[in-house]
């Protein structure tokens, strides 16, 4: 597996086509993945733009995370972004140059108007338009950059940003249900705040959709030990998708969720065990949703989450994820929080 990837850009290359048409053509195996995947700069970067008028680090932040699903509508994501007061937002599940999302580079659209910062990191090269129904829908285009990853976005000034990658199993490589051939692994983004009264790091996650809690735990144990090496004693903020689809997701259940989440995923323990806490920081409800293209069997679960260290959590929130006609705007909800840095914030 790569490194951590510490070398920042102002613009991240685009893959050659020559090598993705390459890619297209070449056998499943994973020798095959990890040989393109080299041979990929974007994998090898992470691109960065700081703030225009950098803001003053608060002693209580409000930080929100979401899976944007493509970041298909960044306008409504901003207004969400905007409403809810969120000095850090953390997304996953970001296009840039992909014909499914206006071939555009969704982030920037999304920091245009108000001129924050953001880190950018590539999860995954797509080899295709996207899902079956992208696919179909996106019939005869093509993607222009072909890039799919992670986003940090803020008006604070961060320093010492990475690209965490955490697995690289080619899993994607050959697809699924003939589409959504893909190149790459599921990453973490982590920065730290550069004017916080103390070191406080903040960490946007995605984990794999198609796997099982054991696979979930090795990679939250790629990640912990990546934050050993980076931020041993430091303030955390990890949030994102953690994908956590073994946990109970009946009413009747919603309790162990915040109880005893490790019966089911163990992933929980791990980062317990690491100094990470959960219960001041969610709300025991489902954070998914029906989004503007996906459906989702019901009862809904819970798979998104915030962990924190060294911070006072308060005023966990799932905020719905539609726009100004309550049209949804992804298939997750949007999740939030406040912490404190210093006591008498």
């Amino acid at each position: 597996m790569r490194p951590l990837i510490d070398r920042s850009v102002s613009d991240l290359p685009c893959p050659d086509p020559a090598l993705l048409e390459e890619a297209r053509r070449t056998a499943h195996a994973s020798s095959a993945h990890r040989d393109v995947l080299s041979r990929i700069e974007a994998f090898r970067r992470l691109e960065t733009r700081p703030p225009r008028n950098p803001v003053s680090c608060p002693g209580r932040l409000r930080i929100a995370a979401l899976n944007a699903e493509r970041l298909k509508r960044p306008e409504e994501v901003r207004r969400l972004a905007d409403r809810v007061g969120a000095h850090v937002l953390l997304l996953s599940e970001v296009d840039v140059g992909m014909a499914r999302s206006g071939n555009i580079h969704t982030i920037r659209e999304l920091v245009a108007p108000m001129g924050e910062g953001y880190l950018y990191g590539v999860e995954f090269v797509e080899l295709d338009l996207g899902d079956e129904q992208e696919m179909r829908c996106h019939a005869g285009q093509r993607n222009l950059c072909a890039l799919h990853g992670n986003a940090i976005v803020s008006g604070l000034a961060v320093e010492r940003p990475h690209v965490i990658p955490l697995e690289e199993s080619g899993l994607w490589f050959q697809g699924f249900e003939g589409a959504q051939r893909r190149i790459g692994g599921r990453i973490a983004l982590a920065a730290c705040v550069a004017d916080a009264s103390r070191p406080l790091w903040v960490v946007s996650l995605h984990l794999e959709s198609k796997t099982d809690p054991a696979d979930r735990r090795l990679q939250i144990r790629n990640l912990l030990h990546a934050l050993k090496r980076l931020a041993p004693d430091d303030a955390c903020v990890i949030g994102g998708d953690f994908n956590t689809k073994a946990l109970p997701s009946g009413v009747g259940e919603r309790h162990l969720l915040l109880e005893e989440p490790e019966r089911y995923e163990p992933l929980f323990a791990d980062l317990r065990e690491a100094g990470f806490s959960w219960a001041r920081a969610n709300r025991a409800d489902p954070t998914q949703r029906d989004g503007p293209s996906k459906t989702h069997p019901r009862p809904f679960g819970k798979l998104d989450w915030f962990f924190t260290r060294g911070v006072r959590a308060e005023n966990p929130q799932i905020v719905p994820s539609v726009d100004g006609q309550g049209q949804p705007i992804s298939d997750h909800e949007m999740i939030t929080v406040d912490v404190v840095l210093d006591e008498h914030a």
